[in-house]
C-alpha cells in the first residue's frame, strides 16, 4: 500500500455514515411494527436506525412524521404488492383472489418480519391521546376494503360476479378475514394455520358470491 493509498483510508475513516432514508425507514418500520406507536420511543428509533437523532429530527421533523412515513413505506412494500397480485392478467377471480389470501397468511407469519399486518397491529396498541395517528391509520386499515372493493367491482363488470352481488358487503367481509388472519399471527398462529384459513375461504368461495334469498351472510355485515 502506498503513503496515498493510506493516506486516503484513513481519511475514510473519519468521514461519517452517509444517512440512507429507506434503511433508516424499513428499521423503524420494524420497530413500530413489533412495539407499537406509542411503546416505540425516539431513542428506540435512534438505536434501531443507527442515526443521530439531529438526522432524524430533520428528515421526518418528529416521531409521529417519522410513523407516518413508516406508514407509507409499508404501504408501498406490502400493501401495494397485494394489490398487483390481485390485478394479475390471466387470473379469473377465484385464482386472484386465493393468490392475494395465500401471500397474505405468508407476510403475516414471515420469521424474518414482525407477525401480523402492520396497520392492524399498530391500530390496535393505541390510546385516545393518538388520535391523529389512529386517524392515519384508519384511512389506511381502509385500503385493502378498497382495493378488494375495487377489484371485486372490476370483475363484475367483466361478468365474473353476478350483477346483484353486493360487492362492498362481500369487500367488507374479505377485509375482515384479513384482520382475523392478522389477530391469529400476532397471537402465535403458523403458515399452516392461516393457510388453512384461506383452504377453508375458498371452500366456501361459490357460496359467498353466489345471490339468492338464503344469503344471509354478506347482508348482516352490510347492516
Amino acid at each position: 500500500m502506498s503513503i496515498e493509498q493510506a493516506a486516503c483510508l484513513k481519511k475514510g475513516r473519519g468521514r461519517p455514515k452517509q444517512f440512507d432514508r429507506d434503511i433508516a425507514l424499513d428499521k423503524a418500520l420494524e420497530m413500530f411494527w413489533r412495539h407499537g406507536y406509542e411503546a416505540t420511543s425516539m431513542a428506540d428509533l435512534v438505536d434501531a436506525t443507527g442515526a443521530k437523532a439531529p438526522t432524524l429530527y430533520a428528515e421526518f421533523g418528529n416521531k409521529e412524521g417519522l410513523f407516518r412515513a413508516a406508514v407509507e413505506r409499508y404501504v408501498s412494500k406490502f400493501a401495494e404488492k397485494g394489490k398487483a397480485l390481485l390485478t394479475r392478467p390471466g387470473s379469473t377471480i377465484t385464482e386472484a383472489v386465493e393468490r392475494f389470501f395465500r401471500a397474505a397468511a405468508a407476510t403475516f407469519t414471515d420469521k424474518s418480519l414482525p407477525s401480523g399486518c402492520f396497520i392492524i397491529c399498530t391500530s390496535a396498541a393505541l390510546s385516545a391521546s393518538s388520535e391523529d395517528v389512529a386517524e392515519l391509520l384508519r384511512t389506511r386499515h381502509h385500503l385493502q376494503e378498497n382495493t378488494l372493493r375495487e377489484f371485486l367491482q372490476v370483475r363484475q363488470s367483466q361478468g365474473e360476479l353476478p350483477t346483484q352481488t353486493n360487492i362492498a358487503a362481500l369487500a367488507k367481509y374479505l377485509a375482515c378475514t384479513l384482520q382475523g388472519m392478522s389477530v391469529q399471527a400476532r397471537d402465535g398462529a403458523t403458515h399452516e394455520d392461516l393457510d388453512t384459513i384461506v383452504s377453508t375461504m375458498m371452500t366456501v368461495w361459490p357460496e359467498l358470491i353466489r345471490v339468492g334469498a338464503d344469503f344471509t351472510l354478506i347482508a348482516a355485515l352490510e347492516a
